[in-house]
Order: C-alpha cells, then sequence, then structure tokens
C-alpha cells in the first residue's frame, strides 16, 4: 500500500472516528501534505462515497447515511437472511390496520412481498414506497421530510411532527445494531429520533435485525430492548440476547 492510499485511508478513520471533522483539524493532522493534496484527497473520497464533503470540512458516510451503510451496498449484502427476515415479519402483519414500515434494505424486501390486503403504512423509505406502489388495497403515505439521498429515505422535523399525529398498531423498525450497554442504535439524531416517535405511536414495536449486528455500536441510542415487543432475525442470534429476550418476555422470530 504506497503513502498516498495509506494517507487516504487515515483521512477516512480520522472523520469516520468523529463524525464531522473541519478541514482545518485535517491540514493539522497532516502538516507535511500541502493544502491542495489534501483538498484532492477529500475529493476523491467522497466521490468514492467513503466520506461526504461539505462547507469546511467532510463528514462520516454512517453520520449523513443515518444507517450502516449506503443503502445500494446494503441491499446486495446477506441477502438470504434478509428474506428471511422478511418473510417472518409479514407473517405477523395484520389486515386492516395502520402499520409504520422504516427505511433499509430489509423492510425494501418485506414491502416487495407485501400481501395485496388492507392496510394503511407509513414508510420513509423511498424504495419501501416503491415497492408498494403495486398494490392495490393498501394506502401507502410518505411523510414529508429532508430527503437523504444516500439512505433514499425521508427524515427531519417535518417527518416526525407528521408520525407524531397518527397512531400505529405495529412498527417494523431497522436498526444499525445493538449493544447490552447501549441499546438499539443508528448513525443519525434525526434517524433515532423519528424512530424513538414511531415506537410511542406504535402498540406495538417489531425490530428487524440480523445476528450480526449484535455487538455493532453506532453514535445514537434509539431505545432499550425493554421498550420492543418483539425481534425478528436469521436464527443466528447469539445466546446472550436470547437470555435477555426471555428475561424482558421479548419475542423473538
Amino acid at each position: 500500500m504506497d503513502s498516498m492510499e495509506l494517507r487516504r485511508n487515515a483521512i477516512v478513520e480520522l472523520i469516520n472516528e468523529n463524525g464531522t471533522v473541519s478541514f482545518a483539524r485535517i491540514k493539522n493532522t497532516f502538516p507535511n501534505v500541502s493544502e491542495m493534496t489534501l483538498r484532492t484527497d477529500l475529493k476523491l473520497l467522497d466521490k468514492a462515497k467513503k466520506i461526504v464533503r461539505i462547507h469546511g470540512g467532510a463528514k462520516s458516510v454512517e453520520m449523513i447515511v443515518g444507517t450502516d451503510d449506503y443503502l445500494s451496498r446494503r441491499s446486495v449484502r446477506n441477502i438470504p437472511e434478509k428474506q428471511r427476515i422478511a418473510g417472518k415479519a409479514l407473517s405477523v402483519v395484520r389486515e386492516d390496520t395502520t402499520i409504520f414500515l422504516d427505511s433499509g434494505s430489509t423492510t425494501t424486501l418485506m414491502a416487495r412481498q407485501f400481501p395485496d390486503q388492507s392496510n394503511l403504512i407509513y414508510t420513509t423509505g423511498l424504495s419501501c414506497a416503491t415497492e408498494l406502489c403495486s398494490l392495490s388495497k393498501a394506502t401507502v403515505m410518505l411523510p414529508g421530510g429532508t430527503l437523504n439521498r444516500y439512505s433514499q429515505s425521508v427524515c427531519g422535523i417535518s417527518a416526525i411532527k407528521e408520525l407524531e399525529r397518527v397512531n400505529f398498531s405495529q412498527t417494523f423498525l431497522g436498526v444499525t445494531g445493538f449493544g447490552f450497554d447501549t441499546g438499539f442504535t443508528c448513525g443519525s439524531s434525526e434517524e433515532a429520533i423519528l424512530k424513538q416517535t414511531a415506537i410511542e405511536q406504535s402498540e406495538e414495536t417489531i425490530v428487524l435485525m440480523d445476528s450480526s449486528k449484535v455487538g455493532t455500536k453506532s453514535t445514537f441510542r434509539i431505545c432499550g430492548l425493554d421498550r420492543v415487543d418483539a425481534v425478528v432475525s436469521d436464527g443466528n442470534l447469539p445466546e446472550e440476547f436470547l437470555e435477555e429476550c426471555r428475561r424482558l418476555c421479548v419475542r423473538v422470530l
């Protein structure tokens, strides 16, 4: 690995560790590299979707996306596991109810297989809404808000305020990770608040999470395991997690 690649990897690591980094701090971290070279590094790293350039510095992809990666990348990973999770989640959907369907690659697969039945479906995922377009009996609502072009979702105060007006029977939630000390987490403050709002407004909260996310921590806490009613996973959850679910009377599907 040459010095240029090592430097660019170090820049990405610095930005990921801090979330947002000013250009001045990057210059201070690499005092022997010219300003022009560092700006070129940031431009190319942004183009490669490893960081996101902003005015005066850069942000980590996780902070911008609000999930563990770009939707386009997540949608081609762990497909069999995600399909199993989506199928299990669909088995508990109640007809003639109002549901919240979170954004994400697993919920997109769930939307793709959603039965054509009477439901009022709110979703913040553009990919979910696209998949649900084929349904004739369901009504699909996409809250207004700020478009996150990386995760292809809607977020922000407008979307949060709209969800506060709705009472959901079920919320199907995506998460970035779970830690026993942190609970369920994601990478965006606004997204965490939106998910918390959906939980507060719902009679039943169901988390969709493959087993690889246990032990993975992200920046912003959504809620503890005690605030959800069920976890839908791929059948490979660690025994420690299953024991905690049993203790808290959280169903595991």
